[in-house]
């Protein structure tokens, strides 16, 4: 199983003496929420999560998509999904774009209370054209990628979609204390892979949807906050409630005794 799994311990561990900032992703924010014992384990002692298998036609997908509407970024000009849902907007040009979509770059600021620099790769963003111009600040709206496959329209209904919602959200907070003039109403372009065909022929065909989503980022300051003071504290905190990995490390351990 080491081909699979090698517990090697991390090199992006916490120090609570070194004066040196510290970068905390957007993915490890949604860890600590989900569970601060896991997130500690990872960020402080350096151990992290089996990782997951990779969805490789989700990126697939997410690459493809950044293609098409870099077109149109280039042109200046609407994407058809964005007319076909009365969208008065264009995809957002800008000289730190593709450092922004970057894994392990993308948008980032330096929380100084806390000294952690918080980042996020974000997939697109749009702007309002009625609001570029000289001495305007443009309108931009934060647009996250989503591929899936099931038989029921796609939505952001489920509980577990929380963790999309504050991605969304984590963006829109990022860009704003950057200097940037951010929408509340951010749009997920959701793809669904269709099954309802009579044959593959070589090909995966999707409805894709446009869903808004207003943001609420009130909670993102006090969340950085709770990160320092969980990464600063010597002991080691209680699982989340749901956490799948601490429920079965601690079923294990009942087991082995």
């Amino acid at each position: 199983m080491s081909e699979y799994y090698n517990a090697k311990r991390t090199k992006n561990v916490f120090d609570p003496e070194s004066k040196e900032a510290f970068k905390i992703s957007r993915s490890k924010i949604d860890l600590f929420l989900n569970c601060p014992r896991c997130f500690y384990i990872d960020r402080r002692l350096g151990v992290g999560l089996p990782p997951g298998f990779p969805f490789n036609l989700n990126s697939a997908v997410d690459a493809l998509l950044k293609k098409e509407f870099d077109i149109h970024r280039a042109q200046n000009t609407a994407h058809p999904l964005m007319q076909s849902y009365g969208l008065d907007l264009v995809p957002f040009k800008h000289e730190m774009m593709d450092e922004w979509r970057e894994n392990f770059k993308g948008v980032q600021y330096l929380h100084q209370p806390t000294n952690l620099i918080i980042t996020g790769a974000v997939d697109d963003l749009w702007v309002d054209p009625n609001s570029l111009g000289e001495g305007k600040s443009p309108l931009i709206y934060v647009v996250d990628y989503k591929a899936t496959s099931k038989s029921t329209e796609v939505n952001l209904d489920a509980d577990w979609q929380i963790g999309y919602k504050r991605q969304m959200e984590i963006y829109q907070w990022l860009l704003r204390q950057n200097g940037f003039n951010v929408s509340d109403t951010g749009y997920f372009v959701y793809c669904n892979g269709r099954t309802d065909l009579s044959a593959f022929d070589g090909k995966l065909e999707f409805d894709i949807k446009v869903i808004p989503y207003k943001g609420h980022t009130s909670w993102v300051e006090s969340t950085i906050v709770s990160i320092h003071d969980c990464l600063m504290n010597d002991q080691i905190p209680t699982s989340g409630a749901n956490c799948d990995y601490c429920h079965y490390a601690q079923a294990r351990g009942v087991v082995e005794q």
